[in-house]
């Protein structure tokens, strides 16, 4: 039985991006950048420090606006929604792991998951209930009462997995996922994605300068200042 459902969606493109531009002042940082990824596609994105990786991974999750361009996922034209309806479409269909965890030091691992759904309107005792299914799925049932601080680097960032997967999204968006764990951590949260992605179908977009994911994806998209320079399909 799966821990829960898996994400139903009637198009096989789950994200679709055409003409994106962003600058920062007079810097050009996406110069044009068209991009389909399918729904419960893994698409790796590679490049130089600088090269605009982040910022596409942003302007995918709506946390940054692009200067021009179109974006849909799921269906939804991100652009024509508003800042109210913006938030809650990210909080609802996105979810987000980052190299620094971004964990709330005050609450524990169990409260830490259940900030989105609270965010959601989803009540405490239903939020509770997934984020112990999720900590259960990730072997870190013993550490729900535990503060990040208690926590190794492994298990901080699969807490964050499961913030990210409680409102149960269609993407998943990571930045540099694997950046701050050891050899062996890093290996286990990359095994992790793709075990999530066949379980439960989502899509996962994530930014790396580890060869080894960014080989894993079904697809690598390598970024050269501010555009798409090469495609390459997983064999």
């Amino acid at each position: 039985m799966p821990i829960f459902s898996i994400f139903a969606v009637t198009t096989n493109n789950m994200i679709q991006a055409s003409g994106i531009h962003k600058s920062f002042g007079k810097l050009n940082v996406i110069k044009g950048i068209d991009i389909q990824i399918a729904t419960s596609e893994i698409v790796s994105i590679v490049g130089a420090s600088g090269a605009g990786k982040s910022t596409l991974l942003h302007i995918i999750g709506t946390i940054e606006k692009a200067d021009a361009g179109n974006i849909t996922i799921n269906k939804t034209d991100v652009s024509k929604l508003n800042q109210n309806e913006l938030a809650g479409f990210r909080n609802k269909k996105i979810g987000f792991v980052f190299q620094f965890h971004h964990l709330l030091p005050e609450f524990t691992a169990l409260e830490n998951i259940c900030i989105p759904a609270f965010i959601a309107g989803v009540s405490k005792e239903n939020a509770r209930k997934e984020a112990m299914k999720l900590l259960t799925y990730l072997n870190l049932t013993d550490r729900a009462d535990h503060k990040p601080a208690e926590l190794s680097g492994g298990e901080q960032q699969r807490v964050a997995v499961a913030r990210a997967l409680i409102n149960k999204p269609a993407v998943v968006l990571a930045d540099e996922p694997s950046g701050n764990l050891d050899s062996n951590s890093a290996t286990d949260l990359h095994n992790l994605f793709f075990k999530l992605r066949d379980e439960f179908g989502q899509t996962f977009v994530i930014v790396t300068h580890n060869p080894e994911l960014a080989a894993m994806a079904d697809r690598k998209l390598t970024i050269t200042d501010g555009k798409i320079s090469n495609i390459s399909v997983s064999q």
